[in-house]
């Protein structure tokens, strides 16, 4: 089963912060500078844990990631520019 996952990630080495980010394009949204909303299952998840941890040094870098619920994805607010994220419609091969 398919969940939102909001990822956002402080990683101060330039060539790691690029292949996170790379990565996660595979993913999702780029909705911020270093935010990513992805629609994922557990496996892909779990991916992206694995990845993240392999390019931050976890004394000076950070990633959180959340999971939003179907009923929290819903209530989500934006003031500005962005796009909300409700669903995905793209696979990836």
């Amino acid at each position: 089963m398919n969940m939102i996952a909001l990822v956002a990630y402080d990683i101060s080495d330039h060539a790691a912060r690029a292949r996170l980010h790379g990565f996660l394009k595979e993913f999702g949204l780029n909705t911020q500078k270093s935010v990513f909303e992805c629609e994922v299952d557990e496996e892909a998840l779990t991916m992206i844990v694995k990845r993240a941890r392999k390019e931050i040094d976890p004394r000076t870098d950070s990633v959180r990631i959340y999971r939003i619920c179907e009923s929290c994805s819903r209530k989500v607010q934006i003031s500005g520019r962005g796009v909300k994220v409700l669903r995905l419609d793209f696979m990836v091969m």
